[in-house]
């Protein structure tokens, strides 16, 4: 049975996660499933859990805006964009840097990246470190938004989950910046066109 316990129970998801552990907790968007970014056992257990495609990378969840240049190649479009949108709603796909092992991401040569704006999730990162982070749901199943949808389909698999409700039922918006360029992979409630707007700011466009 996966243990269950509330949002003031912070010790023991901190524990958890730092024994290597499997854990879901809400974000500011869906129910979101985690282990320590180096962990890369806990990253095969996440995708064996969720039947995730091993070809599909995950998000790495920060909590300073400082930290994502220590892990994608961020040019002066893609800062705006982190100082405009982060902590929000938003994961930013990247150029990995070399320091990045490649295990960490699916093989690929880039990195997705967010920061979250939910003050519980950021302390957990602060206390922890850096997190993989995907949606905690079976793959090709519905997002989840509270610890009963999470526990009717991970119930048994994840080892722990926190109470509570997300105050969305969209994931985050997913935009791939890794070209020079604004490409949307996964829509949510920050459009292309607001994004644009400050990636290209000041700059004409071919």
């Amino acid at each position: 049975m996966t243990q269950v316990i509330g949002p003031e129970q912070m010790d023991l998801l901190v524990s958890a996660v730092r024994d290597g552990k499997i854990v879901a907790f809400p974000t500011e968007t869906v129910y979101g499933v985690a282990c320590l970014f180096d962990d890369l056992k806990g990253l095969d257990r996440i995708m064996e859990i969720k039947k995730r495609n091993p070809n599909k990378a995950v998000t790495l969840m920060l909590s300073k805006k400082d930290d994502v240049k220590k892990y994608g190649l961020v040019d002066e479009g893609t800062q705006r964009v982190i100082d405009k949108f982060m902590p929000g709603r938003m994961t930013i796909v990247l150029k990995r840097l070399d320091n990045v092992d490649s295990r960490h991401v699916s093989g690929k040569d880039t990195i997705g990246i967010r920061i979250p704006d939910s003050s519980f999730v950021l302390s957990l990162i602060d206390q922890t470190g850096p997190l993989s982070v995907t949606s905690a749901n079976l793959s090709g199943q519905g997002n989840t938004t509270n610890e009963k949808e999470v526990l009717a389909q991970l119930d048994g698999q994840i080892d722990m989950v926190v109470r509570g409700q997300t105050a969305s039922a969209t994931a985050s918006t997913v935009v791939d910046l890794s070209q020079g360029d604004v490409r949307i992979l996964r829509e949510g409630l920050i459009t292309k066109e607001e994004i644009e707007e400050v990636y290209y700011e000041n700059c004409s466009r071919l």
